[in-house]
C-alpha cells in the first residue's frame, strides 16, 4: 500500500488557496475539486493512502478542513476511512460500477428537462475552443491528456442545467465512474486513436446542436456517448 500526497506535475493548490477573496466554502470546494481530480486522473492510485497532516501542510490549512473533504470524497465512494491505516483511495472495477454507468445514461437526459439553460454566445465560443483543444489531443493527446479534457468538457457541459440536485449526483456518479476509463488505457484494453476519435466526432456534434440552440439534442447525444463507452469497456475488459 503506497502512501503519497503530493504527485509530481500537479499545480500547487496552495497558490490558488492564499487569493484572500475565497470564502471558507470555496477554500474547501478547491480542495475537494484537487484531490477528488487527483483520484482520478490515477495520481493517487487504489490503495494510496492520504496522509492528514500532509496534506493539510500542502494546502496551507489545518487538519479539520481536509479532514472534512476526505468524509466528502468517503461519501462519493472515492475513498474509505480504514481502522488503523487511516484514508485510502478506493479501487474502481466496472462490474461494481456497472449500475452507476447505466444510471448516468438516464440522469443526463434530464438536463434538457429539469431547469435547462439555454447556451449563450460566450458558452459556445468556449465551447468552440474545446473542440479545438480536442482536435488537437486526437494528433497529439495521451491517455492522461484526454482524461483531464473529458472531466473539463464534462464540468461546461454542466452548466447547461442550473438544477443543483441533478448536478450534484451527476457529479458524484461521473467521478465514481471516471478511474475506469484510463485504467483500461493504461493496461492497453482499448484503442487510444479511436477513442480520441469518437469523442472528437461527439464533441462536433454537439457543437451543432449548441449553435442551434437545441439542449435536448446536447443531451441526447451525451446520453449516447456514455451508454458506447460501457459497451467498449465491457467488450475490452472480457
Amino acid at each position: 500500500m503506497s502512501d503519497k500526497t503530493s504527485p509530481q506535475g500537479a499545480l500547487s493548490p496552495q497558490e490558488a488557496l492564499e487569493d484572500a477573496g475565497l470564502s471558507v466554502r470555496d477554500r474547501h470546494a478547491l480542495m475537494h475539486h484537487e484531490i477528488r481530480q487527483r483520484i482520478c486522473l490515477l495520481d493517487y492510485l487504489p490503495g494510496t493512502r492520504l496522509s492528514e497532516v500532509s496534506l493539510a501542510e500542502e494546502f496551507g490549512t489545518s487538519r479539520t478542513p481536509i479532514r472534512r473533504v476526505l468524509a466528502r470524497l468517503e461519501d462519493e465512494g472515492l475513498v474509505q476511512s480504514v481502522h488503523g491505516v487511516g484514508t485510502v483511495v478506493t479501487d474502481a472495477d466496472l462490474t461494481e460500477l456497472e449500475q452507476a454507468y447505466r444510471l448516468r445514461v438516464e440522469l443526463i437526459a434530464l438536463t434538457a428537462r429539469l431547469d435547462p439553460v439555454l447556451p449563450d454566445a460566450d458558452f459556445i465560443a468556449a465551447f468552440d475552443q474545446l473542440v479545438q483543444r480536442g482536435a488537437d489531443i486526437v494528433a497529439n493527446g495521451t491517455a492522461r491528456a484526454f482524461t483531464q479534457f473529458d472531466i473539463d468538457v464534462f464540468q461546461v457541459l454542466l452548466q447547461l442545467t442550473a438544477n443543483q440536485p441533478l448536478r450534484q449526483t451527476l457529479e458524484r456518479y461521473y467521478f465514481q465512474t471516471k478511474r475506469l476509463w484510463l485504467r483500461a488505457a493504461s493496461e492497453a484494453h482499448l484503442d487510444l486513436e479511436e477513442e480520441f476519435r469518437i469523442f472528437q466526432h461527439e464533441l462536433e456534434a454537439i457543437q451543432l446542436a449548441l449553435r442551434a440552440g437545441d439542449v435536448e439534442a446536447v443531451a441526447h447525444l451525451q446520453r449516447a456517448h456514455i451508454s458506447m463507452s460501457l459497451k467498449r469497456l465491457q467488450l475490452k475488459s472480457r
